[in-house]
């Protein structure tokens, strides 16, 4: 039965592990050195990452011998990556032969969007709330992460050059902030 304070719990949630507005830099980041992103692509790819991660996880990940704490340690180092490039603004992952739509998928759908946090709390969620729920919380973000995708333009306009790279190392430093927890807290001794 849908609850609108499972719905808007589950939301918050995933609003907050996504963290599309912190993504904002690395975004615009790509979209410069592409052109631009496929906004309606990099959101279905992630939304059926999600949505086929809720539903089948644990079985996917068991079926390669991978246990989710060695899958959430994989996205942290691409995120560290990711970090380091926007801090040091080295290119460290190579875009001259990668298309728009490929570059929507790896690294704004995977692992930006339904990365590792995002994947390990749909498999939190749905041990506490109701599936449905958790499938309008993951519209919802879906419905807000495009549009941030598809206003990417208008946002860089709006922040100027200064602005964007002010938020790009700040960001940087989140990201890798977010990958040594992910390590932290997944690495097993």
């Amino acid at each position: 039965m849908f609850n609108f304070k499972e719905i808007v719990s589950v939301s918050l949630i995933l609003f907050s592990v996504i963290d599309v507005l912190g993504s904002i830099p690395v975004i615009v980041d790509f979209r410069r050195k592409l052109g631009k992103i496929e906004s309606e692509k990099a959101t279905l790819v992630a939304g059926f990452i999600m949505i086929l991660f809720l539903f089948l996880g644990e079985k996917l990940l068991n079926l390669f011998g991978v246990d989710v704490a060695s899958f959430a340690v994989a996205g942290a180092i691409i995120l560290f990556l990711l970090g380091l490039e926007m801090i040091l603004g080295r290119e460290i992952f190579k875009h001259g032969s990668l298309d728009t739509g490929a570059a929507s998928i790896v690294p704004i759908a995977f692992p930006i969007i339904a990365g590792a946090g995002t994947m390990t709390t749909l498999l939190a969620l749905r041990s506490a709330y109701e599936i449905q729920n958790i499938l309008i919380g993951v519209l919802l973000n879906l419905i807000f992460v495009y549009l941030v995708l598809k206003s990417s333009n208008w946002i860089e306009t709006k922040l100027g050059p200064g602005g964007i790279e002010v938020l790009r190392k700040v960001f940087g430093v989140i990201l890798l902030a977010i990958a040594v927890k992910l390590f932290k807290t997944n690495l097993v001794v």
